[in-house]
């Protein structure tokens, strides 16, 4: 049994009671077995975290690994323009290598800034590349390949069979559901409405059900996109996908900016899971998503960066604070979305979101060791208010404050330095296959 102590730290725990106090943390193997003002134990490797705020790990519900490579080249468009035009041919061009590339950058960007799992959306090929290289980082992911058999414009270079689609989703599934004790899960990812036959979304509802994964899509993201979904489908998009049975606790769905009543009392009601994307969404000008009344609905809320390209980063902070902004100005209350509400999102709702409640959000006994190290005397903390470190958090704190990320047991990235990935080795090869990946793309 490996042991690892963190000691002398200000935790953060999420628990019930929202406890914050100065103690030590014990893990053995990929679990948290102790939490206490003082452990005195042996163990194979100790932290000191002295004047170091240590959280539980960050999570994100909402990514695509497949785009990271495309930070900076599809700036300043609405959506379906940004699809069409650049998003859809960048995924197109991919190669195996090119792929691996891209999810080993965005993890990399993501071990970072604390954040320790994420719910991912691949492309159309060579997926697999990037479940590998999620498996050899040590990073946590529930991801599956995206799945488009249905084009009504008929310009989308990664159109696939329904048939191969849902026969290259299950290959995945079979081969890495579950991978190292469930630290990889498989989810089904039809990319949205106006992208899959009803074919497809039913099919897709029927194998998630029958092996317990999770389906994750965009909905209503987008003024255009309803109006799509409206005169293709007959109905608005929430509506649509709870007629044909899709709705409930494993399905999640991103953004959902352009609700209806109707649609906000079904995913209220069903249990499904929205992931809202703040800066995403303001960069394509799609809107602010009614968050603060889906809460007050009891719908399950968590945060997601969405990808480079719609972003520009990955910055769970940077997230953080812009979900809790964007609703003070939007409803003119600066009370609405507290730092305390929105680090929950964060971190227990992105567990509530991956099905993970009980392993994963807080620091406690029994979960899974996933925890970040923080520093926060960097001088755009201080001055130090040990009585309001979760507001410092939310919005005061960056990316670049995260000192220690431990996935699953394991120390992933020590004193800002990534031990799982060649932080440099990737930038390079980011760097030298971009031109020729843009090249690619401007053929389709």
């Amino acid at each position: 049994m490996e042991r690892l102590l963190i000691t002398n730290a200000t935790i953060v725990t999420m628990n019930n009671k929202r406890d914050v106090f100065k103690g030590d943390i014990l893990v053995e193997d990929n679990r948290i077995t102790r939490v206490d003002q003082k452990i005195e134990v042996k163990a194979e490797e100790v932290i000191d975290a002295r004047g170091k705020v240590v959280i539980p790990g960050l999570t994100q519900t909402h990514i695509h690994l497949t785009q990271t490579l495309f930070r900076g080249q599809a700036d300043d468009l609405e959506l379906l323009d940004w699809l069409k035009k650049r998003v859809w041919p960048l995924e197109a061009a991919h190669t195996a290598e090119s792929n691996r590339i891209s999810a080993q950058l965005g993890i990399a960007e993501l071990i970072k800034g604390g954040t320790t799992a994420i719910i991912d959306m691949g492309t159309v090929n060579h997926t697999e590349e990037i479940f590998d290289a999620v498996d050899k980082s040590g990073f946590r992911a529930i991801m599956g390949k995206c799945m488009m058999d249905y084009d009504v414009s008929g310009v989308n270079p990664l159109m696939e069979g329904t048939k191969k689609s849902i026969d290259e989703s299950m290959e995945l599934l079979e081969k890495w559901h579950m991978k190292d004790g469930g630290r990889i899960q498989y989810a089904f990812a039809p990319r949205f409405v106006i992208s899959c036959s009803e074919k497809l979304l039913l099919e897709t509802k029927r194998l998630a059900n029958e092996y317990d994964v999770m389906i994750h899509t965009h909905a209503s993201e987008n003024q255009s996109e309803i109006r799509i979904v409206q005169e293709d489908r007959g109905m608005r998009n929430i509506v649509y996908l709870d007629k044909l049975g899709l709705t409930g606790e494993n399905l999640i769905l991103a953004h959902c900016i352009w609700l209806d009543e109707e649609e906000m009392k079904i995913i209220a009601a069903t249990g499904t899971k929205v992931a809202h994307c703040p800066n995403s969404n303001l960069k394509l000008a799609s809107g602010i998503a009614k968050i603060p009344e889906l809460i007050s609905m009891n719908a399950n809320i968590s945060l997601a960066a969405d990808g480079a390209p719609c972003n520009n980063n990955l910055d769970m902070f940077s997230e953080m604070r812009t979900a809790a902004l964007i609703q003070k100005g939007r409803l003119l209350n600066p009370t609405v979305m507290p730092a305390e509400k929105v680090f929950e999102l964060a971190t227990l709702g992105g567990a509530r979101a991956m099905r993970m409640e009980g392993k994963l959000g807080s620091i406690e006994e029994g979960k899974l060791a996933d925890i970040v190290i923080i520093d926060l005397n960097s001088v755009h903390c201080v001055p130090n208010d040990e009585n309001n470190i979760v507001s410092k958090l939310v919005y005061s704190a960056k990316a670049s404050d995260v000192e220690t990320t431990i996935i699953n047991g394991k120390i992933v990235m020590d004193k800002r330095k990534i031990k799982t990935l060649n932080e440099n080795e990737i930038k390079k090869e980011a760097n030298r296959i971009i031109k020729n990946q843009v090249d690619r793309a401007m053929r389709y």
